[in-house]
């Protein structure tokens, strides 16, 4: 099987379902852009971290995929099953980012981006995972989607602070906080 087909070349693509979209379409920029977030977070696991962190991100982009199969179908024409996403897995976020709150320091200031370089990674995920956010509600606005896809990647952008938080700890690196000049 060839990987390119030729049927994108003059700026159309298929949603699962078969109906054709401009590239530029919002539903094509909404799971582009969550496209775009799983591998910044493949990026993450590539360094070091620990196995538990690693495995909860494999965890988080098979939901990013799932995501994007839901974002990249046809609300009316698709009749492919695509596969669901769960309360639990919110719940799951929720749980995570608990843990993790154990053991860092209470929260007094806005935190600038930055302390190490897996740190900054988590934060450009974040930022684009808020971004995947907006759009998905402006898909919303015009289109159906279900709101468990906006809570999830409400839930998903604050434990990537929070992980960042963490691994900062981890890595003995003072927060970067944001102290206003007035």
């Amino acid at each position: 099987m060839k990987i390119y087909t030729k049927t994108g070349d003059k700026g159309l693509t298929s949603l699962i379902g078969g109906t054709r979209v401009p590239k530029y379409d919002l539903r094509i920029e909404c799971y582009g852009t969550v496209d775009e977030l799983n591998s910044h977070l493949g990026l993450i696991m590539c360094q070091q971290i620990d196995l538990h962190d690693q495995q909860f991100l494999k965890e988080i982009q098979d939901r990013l995929f799932t995501i994007g199969a839901y974002l990249a179908s046809d609300p009316e024409k698709s009749r492919m099953k695509i596969p669901d996403l769960y309360n639990d897995d919110i719940a799951l976020l929720e749980q995570e980012m608990d843990n993790m709150n154990h053991t860092l320091p209470t929260l007094k200031h806005f935190i600038l981006p930055g302390g190490n370089t897996i740190v900054s990674y988590c934060h450009i995920a974040r930022c684009v995972c808020r971004r995947a956010e907006r759009l998905v509600f402006q898909l919303a606005s015009e289109s159906e989607v279900d709101d468990i896809i906006t809570i999830y990647l409400n839930r998903l952008s604050d434990y990537l602070f929070v992980l960042a938080r963490r691994l900062n700890l981890d890595a003995g690196t003072v927060e970067n906080i944001w102290l206003p000049r007035v």
